[in-house]
């Protein structure tokens, strides 16, 4: 029913179309470029002249003028002008942009003003990766853009997800130019952990001619880099209650004896750490001790490939009229393996005769600093993923002009994503004689060294222990038709009045395959030779740690995997199956139809003989969502449907005070959609593996409703030279319905772990919050500097911000009993950028610092008894680049990146509970990378 309504819709907004082309037709030949909503508001890229580091500074500088909304850009004119490896690390340098996850020699994550649900968009258009809601900006290469556009406000006729903001990205197009042009870049980019040299290259060919049925152009821009990289980390473990040395008569406990029941696991503060802090186990008041039940050191290599490219037809038969095809392909491909040492630490049995020797508490806590461990048990492990993801979009775009003032617009596109994983892990184990750990020697790293670390490498020491087979495959696609008409006045109070329509047909599906098997019960040297690997200079020399050990070696698994599963199936598991019969499970199939229509009008009055610019919309949204899902331990299928709707109005008033000084405001309500897997209300389930009485479990709730955003904005803009402004901008994001998780008890029979009893997680729409901050930029070129000093000029931003919202408080049942509160996931409350430029004759230089404060980056899993929420501590980059014009056409780039040699590093922390010194975590080093270029450019 759903694809007759949109087959209806469709064929009516085109013969609507139809009509109103006709007398465009008639017009007189030339061209017409569909642009951005930004642009057609009187911003576009048409006055920027960008032609080095200080252009394109100023170019965004000029976006933010022009535009209604409140909008920060960067932009591009060539091929490699902008250093960067893709998008994410291109926008880091803009106002309220907060980057996060810089592993795996890039960054990956971003946040705006502190949100991570940022609708991300291509020339307008709304794109996704697979099944997921939004596009994973990081495999868009920088050097395929020419503009990116970050939206604070939204006006009617955009969007309405994403209550973070708007990140649209828009490629180029042959009537950018000119006639003919032609670009090329390569770079080498070498990644010191990985000790690697990789290549970035890019080229761009595009033309137009004047044919007798109108202007055409053909532009392709096609792009490939590869990164290898290392990941290296040393992490403390969770921390779980101990008796003390002495316990007391009648407990029943031995000294240092890890304590795994009759205690509240997983509490948002965990357990008191205050000396002489008891628990009552039956009947008893033991004293206790915090430590960690593990150290471990994953250390990840990696290969990345990113193909990708961008094709645009454009032909414009007269002055009036411009249709517009293109197609975008983006690729990825990686592979890792994971090198990582596991042993446990919460071993009692092997203390000697004086255990209270074997331990060092942290001053005024009950928490072990350091301790000798004996007999203990651990196991090394060597995973490898092989992760493929192909994404492709085709949009058909038609602009006309009708009569003086009048203008249609209609975009219809197709998209499909594919993402494909596959993961292959064995293990091998032993126990060690000793292990001497120190949880934080010195600013958060942890060190441990066993007895003797040369029996790391010995494959006579290790046991042949469990095999894991998993795979998932995620799509989706989307059907889209955008229609937009409008007229505009050149006087009056009314200047414009624009409407449209927007559908969108979304479809997602993901499916998956899981298999594992027991240990062989064999010494891992009587196996292949091929399966043994032995990684090196871990951690280069930064921690007192193993900086080498034996695993299983993940590329001779993929290689041999047949082999490697029928020596589990011929000897533990019979159950084991080869290729030929593995097949995938579907875990949710989605079909999810939205219809949204719009109306805006903008208006002007001269207020104290200055403009009042007046915008004024509303959008109304309807959503029929039909969902199946599949029940992986049954196999049972459940369909179920939802349809919401939502009115979204929004205003925007911009007043120009003085010729140079402006002041803003805007209100307007924007949307958080679920991500379709959290809809799912199957299990997924994870047995006891720190037997504590109960495994841990998710299932998601197809009742979830949209998450809904009050956004205010007030601007204040002082453009005191021609290239050089100050603003500041406050903003309030009033949330209602955030998702929360909710944690319940649950007895689930025939589960297929080694348990019935587990916690399950679940999400509900059982928080409100809200976010609020001002943000505050500079752009500074002074023209007065003599001499060679002439061309300096300095950029930096500054982003305050708070957030809180409450999170429930559930009893041993599931019930809600009370509230806390807590700050946003992701919000760094300080995050400031700063970018000293200078550009004079063939040189060009850019040095940034990017700062930010400590976050709360996410929450651990509640079986521990420390402090739920996992923090990161502050985080910084400072980067380098210089660009040298050896000709008008030819160009050299030297590139540095996190010159400074930073680590990432986490801690657990809850309100006054936890702290980076009793409760690090994790610390991982990041890499630094040096990158030489070329460029040559000829239009």
């Amino acid at each position: 029913m759903k694809g007759h309504k949109f087959a209806v819709a469709c064929t009516a907004s085109l013969f609507a179309i139809a009509l109103a082309a006709q007398p465009a037709l008639a017009q007189t030949a030339g061209q017409a470029e569909p642009v951005s909503p930004l642009e057609q508001e009187g911003g576009g890229e048409g006055d920027i002249v960008v032609t080095g580091v200080r252009a394109s500074i100023v170019g965004a500088l000029d976006v933010r003028r022009e535009s209604t909304q409140i909008v920060d850009s960067i932009v591009a004119e060539d091929i490699g002008k902008l250093p960067d490896n893709n998008v994410i690390e291109a926008l880091q340098r803009v106002t309220g942009i907060q980057v996060t996850n810089r592993g795996a020699g890039e960054a990956s994550g971003i946040s705006i003003r502190g949100l991570t649900d940022p609708l991300t968009t291509q020339n307008g258009r709304n794109i996704f990766t697979a099944s997921g809601r939004s596009f994973a900006l990081q495999d868009i290469p920088a050097t395929l853009i020419r503009r990116v556009d970050v939206y604070k406000t939204r006006a009617a006729d955009q969007i309405e997800t994403g209550i973070a903001g708007q990140i649209d990205v828009f490629t180029r197009r042959p009537f950018d130019f000119d006639g003919f042009a032609i670009s090329g870049f390569a770079r080498g980019i070498y990644n010191e952990q990985a000790d690697t040299i990789n290549p970035n290259i890019s080229a761009l060919i595009s033309n137009r001619w004047e044919t007798g049925i109108g202007d055409i152009g053909l532009l392709v821009n096609a792009s490939y880099a590869r990164t290898d990289f290392r990941d290296m980390s040393i992490t403390s473990g969770a921390m779980v209650p101990f008796a003390t040395e002495n316990p007391p008569t009648g407990s029943g406990f031995t000294p240092l004896q890890r304590i795994f029941g009759g205690w509240p696991v997983g509490t948002e503060r965990g357990l008191p750490t205050t000396p002489g802090s008891t628990l009552n186990i039956n009947g008893v008041n033991v004293p206790y001790y915090l430590s960690r039940d593990a150290v471990f050191s994953p250390d990840v290599t990696g290969e990345r490939e990113r193909p990708a490219i961008n094709m645009a037809l454009q032909w414009s038969p007269n002055s009036s009229s411009t249709y517009t095809f293109e197609a975008f392909y983006n690729g990825f491909r990686e592979t890792t393996f994971n090198s990582l040492m596991f042993s446990f630490v919460d071993w009692w049995g092997s203390l000697g005769p004086n255990p209270g020797q074997t331990f060092e508490l942290i001053d005024g806590t009950n928490i072990i600093k350091s301790r000798v461990v004996g007999d203990v048990f651990g196991f090394n492990s060597g995973d490898f993923t092989r992760n493929r993801t192909d994404s492709y979009v085709f949009a058909l775009n038609g602009d006309w002009r009708v009569g003086g003032n009048a203008r249609i617009t209609a975009d219809l596109s197709y998209q499909t994503s594919e993402f494909q994983s596959e993961f292959l892990a064995m293990r091998i184990d032993r126990v060690a004689q000793s292990i001497n750990v120190d949880f934080n020697s010195r600013n958060g790293f942890p060190s441990y060294n066993f007895n003797d670390n040369n029996l790391l490498t010995d494959a006579s020491q290790w046991n042949v222990g469990e095999f894991y087979d998993n795979a998932n495959r995620s799509k989706g696609e989307a059907l889209t038709l955008h229609v937009d008409a409008e007229n505009r006045w050149d006087s009056g109070f009314l200047r414009r009045v624009k409407a449209g329509v927007r559908i969108d047909d979304r479809k997602a599906m993901d499916s998956v395959r899981t298999q594992d098997a027991p240990g062989l019960g064999r010494r891992f040297s009587d196996l292949d030779p091929g399966l043994q690997f032995t990684n090196d200079d871990f951690f280069q020399g930064r921690a007192s740690v193993p900086t080498s050990w034996l695993v299983p070696n993940g590329h001779f698994i993929y290689a041999n995997a047949d082999a490697v599963r029928s020596l589990y199936r011929n000897s533990v598991d019979p159950g084991i199956q080869l290729s030929g019969e593995l097949a995938f499970t579907d875990v949710f199939d989605i079909n999810e139809v939205s219809m949204a229509i719009y109306a805006m009008a903008d208006a002007q009055v001269d207020i104290f003989g200055r403009p009042l610019q007046i915008q004024v919309g509303g959008r109304y949204v309807s959503v029929d969502t039909d969902l199946a899902f599949v029940d992986r331990l049954s196999g049972d299928r459940q369909a179920t449907s939802q349809v919401t709707s939502r009115f979204l109005p929004s205003v925007t008033l911009r007043y120009d005070v003085l010729e140079n000084l402006r002041l803003r405001f805007n209100y307007g309500e924007t949307l958080r959609r679920p991500d379709f897997a959290q809809l799912n209300p199957f299990f997924q389930l994870v047995g006891d593996l720190t037997n504590i009485g109960f495994g841990t479990g998710s299932a998601g709730n197809p009742n979830l409703q949209p998450t809904v955003a009050k956004n205010y904005d007030a601007a204040i803009e002082w453009y005191f030279e021609r290239d050089s402004a100050i603003y500041a901008t406050f903003f309030r994001r009033e949330i209602e319905g955030l998702v929360v998780p909710i944690r319940t008890p649950l007895t689930i029979p025939n589960s297929g772990q080694n348990t019935d009893r587990f916690i399950i997680t679940r999400p509900e729409n059982a928080s409100n919050g809200v976010l609020e901050g001002i943000e505050l930029g500079l752009t500074y070129f002074p023209r007065y500097l003599p001499g060679f000093l002439d061309g300096l000029g300095l950029q930096g931003s500054l982003t305050l911000l708070d957030s809180n919202q409450n999170i429930p408080i559930v009893d041993e049942v599931g019930t809600i009993v009370g509230q806390t509160e807590s700050s946003f996931f992701g919000v760094s409350d300080l995050s400031y950028n700063v970018t000293l430029a200078y550009e004079r004759g063939p040189v060009g230089l850019r040095l940034s610092h990017i700062w930010r404060k400590e976050f709360l980056a996410n929450n651990e899993a509640a079986l521990f008894a420390n402090p739920l929420g996992v923090w990161r501590r502050p985080e910084q980059s400072l980067d380098f680049q210089l660009n040298y014009a050896v000709t008008d056409r030819l160009g050299l780039t030297f590139d540095a990146v996190n010159l400074t040699n930073e680590v990432q590093q986490s801690y657990y922390r809850f309100e006054e509970a936890g702290g980076p010194d009793t409760h690090n975590l994790g610390t991982t080093l990041l890499s630094r990378t040096f990158a030489l270029g070329v460029r040559y450019t000829f239009d």
